[in-house]
């Protein structure tokens, strides 16, 4: 057994550093996170210190069993998880699981660090070991704590007063809300119409464009003109005082340098995939791993390609930026490099990011020599990360911008802009993408001709052009991320998640990828906003993150800033569980009477969904109700259109005999004809699809069913049948695989039994129920059972199986019960959500917990 075991988080970078380290190692991945907070109330307890109860991580177990058995016989334990303050965590973790053990006694535990996965950064980590940096650790406890107290007791408050299944985040409650207010922005936005006024100039060489600065000898501005005659009215004088003509005033010619932007953080990168490559923040991230934690490159091996990216650092290595410079010189001449090296400020203060800026491991390696080992994706994102590091140490580009003023007469004056490119410098390499074009952009690259002052330029015409001022746009990611990053809201590392967690809860959705909250979203945030204020509150939550980097740098300590926190923030959760109406949570909106009844119109949010009702609970009748449809908001729909919803269930006509009509149900749209229910297609919409198509839908839907059996088997419930992705086998329990090779109608009995018993898995409902899956570890389990009965009437070694058998079985007896309470605990708890993306459990009443905990057990022991 190898002497020195090392531990990282991923197998792909174990499978990477395995090769350099040699045969005295052994490298194993953790698979990520080891141990969380225990998924129940008190799993953070803040009348003893904020102690927190941990668990390894189901799914994770046998992975850190592995890491104990390597460590028992190891001499060395090196932990080598990520540079940053989660992987700092995550390195304390597996520490505290091997001292619980009783695995690190008389063992030397050493943490190691390197930013990128190559021969010489993990060489030179290895001969810098160091203890795990407490005050890092402290700042994720914090971090952790902070999160799941917040959510655990934030979520059931949104449970009661909103909807079931909600969840609120400490950093993702003040990231909806900036979603929420920009929509809020658009629908309050009025359009002001403005009209500009241009010149096309016919000058003997080039045409050229002006356009209208100064207007009866008062200077033009947007709003100068904001109806068609008045413009109209300009024009006519603009056109007879030039006559024809336009005279050259003043030309004006400046010089100006552009530097390049600085190599990539978490945040830049993010924001230009989105930009330039069309990718989300956490498909950035998911490539940008892959090339951190290596490729295999022909003959050269498996290397890392990248610095380590999770990071706020700008600056580079002496030694990336000797390497970078030689490749300008080599590829781009020496006059693309700078006497100096360029330098940049990096805005964070952190110990935890005080690491490179994501650049390539060798620059050496150019986008054309690595891309036949790349796939699409990672091709591009490295391509990307190479050019920006590059560009970061060439020249800064040389512009020129030339200006030039032309007379109307003495009253009036256009202007004309043009900006050339006399140096590309950096230019040549790489331009950062822009979220939004500013006037200066538009100059850039028109040449105008070469004009002096008292030229005559002729003009073909003079137009006026009406416009009218725009919203805000939505969001788009990239702008999303930088907008999080200026307020100092969240870190790079999660900004990822909490785009992702957004989209999962369903509070916002992507509409031509920018962000629009959904009605539940706008409810939430509404709701958070209204009565906790202070913890969605930009300023609020960007002290908190100061605070928590305070801790990680060691100038503050983690239990009193819990405490500051957790006093005032209980208090105000037990107030509002008490105090808030849950239709003014929801949002609920009258919007008017119903003509027909005279009883008011509203609209509320419902478990599942916002809908339209008329009238009251209180009323003699019961309400009626009719959900919106996709594309309508509860918060700007009208009366007018609430009341259109009602017009469904629609009665087509008859067809065979029978009534066809159209409606909306629980999901979705759907045609009906007596007892045949038909889903409508994307394209069909309820409020005006005729009797003609609802019947071909409702005939391709007996269709489909007529032809759903391929074939039966005499005395057998198995049935082959077509299915939404195929053809499969099925007994109504448990539905099996057809081999592709297979004709499914040729199938014999004793082939599709087989089959079943090979393949088969319990069926799946329409919400995809995962307590059906766990049957299949219980046939599992009997076969071990029937296999420990047998055991003892074999010969010699029957003694050793028995001795086996009976060691174990007050562990499966554990095991079983454990199991046991965990399936009990996920029917009758009520679930909140302790964080952005973990679910969380409060306990069941205890009677009825211990019953179905005995009732299991005893079923599973037996």
């Amino acid at each position: 057994m190898a002497k020195n075991l090392l531990i990282v988080e991923s197998p792909a970078k174990a499978k990477t550093i395995n090769k350099y380290l040699g045969k005295d190692f052994i490298v194993l991945a953790s698979y990520g996170h080891v141990r969380d907070l225990v998924p129940k109330e008190g799993a953070v307890d803040p009348d003893n210190h904020f102690a927190m109860d941990y668990a390894v991580i189901e799914k994770n177990e046998k992975h850190v069993d592995a890491i104990a058995k390597a460590a028992k016989s190891a001499d060395n334990l090196f932990l080598a998880t990520d540079p940053d303050r989660e992987g700092e965590a995550i390195s304390w973790h597996i520490g505290e699981i091997l001292r619980e053990r009783g695995l690190l006694e008389g063992k030397p535990l050493q943490r190691v660090v390197f930013t990128e996965i190559t021969p010489r950064a993990i060489k030179e980590a290895m001969s810098h070991p160091r203890a795990i940096a407490s005050d890092l650790v402290d700042a994720q406890q914090a971090r952790r704590a902070l999160d799941y107290l917040v959510g655990f007791n934030l979520s059931p408050v949104l449970w009661r007063k909103v909807q079931r299944g909600l969840s609120a985040g400490r950093v993702q409650s003040p990231a909806l809300r900036m979603i929420v207010e920009r929509e809020e922005e658009i629908e309050a936005f009025v359009a002001r119409e403005y009209w500009s006024i241009e010149a096309e100039c016919a000058h003997p060489t080039q045409a050229f464009t002006a356009k209208l600065t100064k207007l009866d000898g008062k200077k033009f501005e947007q709003f100068t003109i904001t109806e068609g005659d008045t413009a109209e009215a300009a024009r006519k004088r603009l056109v007879a005082a030039a006559n024809g003509a336009l005279h050259v005033t003043d030309v004006t010619s400046k010089e100006r340098k552009r530097r390049p932007a600085a190599p990539f953080t978490t945040s830049t990168l993010q924001q230009e995939a989105s930009r330039k490559l069309g990718f989300t923040t956490s498909r950035t991230m998911r490539v940008a791993q892959k090339l951190y934690e290596g490729m295999a490159l022909g003959d050269e091996g498996t290397v890392g390609l990248i610095s380590y990216m999770r990071t706020d650092s700008v600056s580079l290595s002496q030694e990336a930026v000797a390497e970078i410079r030689d490749v300008i010189a080599r590829d781009y001449g020496t006059k693309a490099l700078p006497d100096k090296p360029n330098t940049y400020q990096t805005k964070s203060k952190n110990a935890q990011e005080a690491h490179e800026a994501i650049r390539p491991t060798s620059a050496l390696r150019t986008p054309s020599q690595v891309s036949r080992f790349l796939d699409d994706d990672g091709r591009r994102l490295y391509e990307l990360i190479w050019k920006r590091a590059v560009a970061s140490q060439m020249v800064p580009a040389t512009l020129n911008t030339v200006s030039v003023d032309l007379a109307a007469g003495s009253e009036h004056s256009f202007r004309a802009s043009g900006t050339t490119v006399i140096d590309p410098g950096f230019l040549a390499v790489y331009e950062e993408g822009k979220d939004a074009k500013a006037a200066e952009d538009e100059d850039e690259g028109r040449k105008l001709p070469l004009m002096k002052t008292g030229d005559r330029i002729p003009v073909d015409q003079i137009h006026t052009d009406q416009h009218f001022t725009e919203p805000p746009p939505r969001f788009s990611e990239a702008s999303l991320v930088k907008t999080l990053e200026e307020y100092g809201i969240g870190r790079p590392s999660t900004y990822a998640s909490i785009i992702q967690t957004l989209l999962f809860r369903k509070y916002v959705e992507l509409d031509s990828r920018r962000f629009r909250p959904s009605d539940v979203g706008r409810a939430v945030s509404k709701f958070l906003s209204g009565h906790f204020t202070q913890y969605v509150d930009y300023d609020f939550t960007a002290k908190l993150e100061d605070e928590l980097d305070a801790v990680s740098r060691g100038e503050e300590e983690w239990v009193p800033l819990m405490e500051r926190f957790w006093g005032p923030f209980k208090q105000l959760v037990e107030d509002k569980k008490e105090s808030v109406d849950r239709s003014e949570a929801t949002g609920a909106r009258e919007l008017g009477t119903d003509p027909k009844s005279g009883k008011p119109v509203s609209v509320r949010l419902g478990r599942y969904g916002p809908y339209a009702q008329i009238g009251t609970a209180e009323d003699e009748d019961k309400p009626t109700f009719a959900s919106l449809r996709p594309g309508q908001s509860m918060h700007t729909i009208s009366l007018e259109d609430s009341l259109e919803l009602f017009k469904l269930p629609r009665k087509l006509g008859l067809d065979k005999d029978e009534e066809v009509s159209v409606g909306v149900g629980r999901f979705g749209p759907f045609a009906k004809r007596g007892s045949v229910y038909a889903s409508l297609k994307k394209e069909d919409d309820p409020y005006t699809i005729d009797l003609a198509r609802a019947v071909f839908l409702i005939e391709e839907k007996e269709e489909i069913a007529r032809n759903r059996i391929i074939k039966e088997f005499e005395g057998s419930d198995i049935q082959v049948l077509n299915g939404r992705f195929g053809p499969y086998i099925s007994d109504g329990k448990l539905n099996g695989r057809i081999p592709k090779d297979r004709e499914p109608a040729s199938l014999t009995l004793e082939e599709v039994v087989k089959l079943m018993e090979e393949t088969g898995k319990p069926m799946r409902g329409r919400f995809g129920k995962k307590g059906a899956a766990k049957k299949e570890p219980a046939k599992k389990a009997a076969k071990k059972t029937a296999a420990v009965k047998k055991a003892p009437t074999e010969k010699a070694p029957a003694k050793k199986v028995v001795k086996k058998a009976a060691a174990k079985k007050a562990p499966a007896k554990k095991a079983a019960k454990k199991a046991a309470k965990k399936a009990v605990k996920k029917v009758a708890s009520k679930t909140a959500t302790a964080t952005a993306s973990q679910p969380a459990t409060q306990p069941a009443s205890k009677p009825a917990a211990k019953k179905a905990v005995k009732k299991v057990v005893k079923k599973a022991v037996a």
